[in-house]
């Protein structure tokens, strides 16, 4: 059920973006700089894209923004959970070790009885 809800889900969102990019298909120009500023420097880089090309390119930049953002922001966090799951794996080889070790006993009347149950 939930698989066809996300088809479902998935054809609107690819109708609506068609609808959109069907909508927006004028050309726009795109200036690196405005004009006077292009005429004083001397750069005049501009292109032609339809709309909905630069529509679409703005959500893209912008989701990859937020992206990079995120990871930057939770690196501290990142870093906190290898320093702890070090840690942990290095308790687990210690207690590991202590359990495979057979303590010696302390005193001898111990050690007699040890020697009883085993025998």
């Amino acid at each position: 059920m939930i698989r066809y809800l996300r088809y479902a889900l998935l054809a609107v969102l690819a109708i609506s973006l068609l609808t959109v990019a069907l909508a927006n298909r004028a050309p726009v120009t795109l200036k690196a700089l405005p004009d006077d500023l292009a005429a004083f420097s001397g750069l005049g880089w501009q292109i032609e894209l339809p709309l909905y090309l630069v529509i679409f390119a703005s959500i893209l930049v912008g989701v990859l923004i937020g992206f990079v953002w995120e990871w930057f922001r939770e690196h501290k966090h990142r870093a906190l959970a290898s320093t702890k799951t070090r840690e942990v794996s290095k308790l687990e080889r210690e207690l590991a070790v202590m359990r495979d070790t057979k303590p010696e006993p302390q005193d001898d009347v111990l050690a007699l009885l040890d020697q009883r149950k085993a025998g």
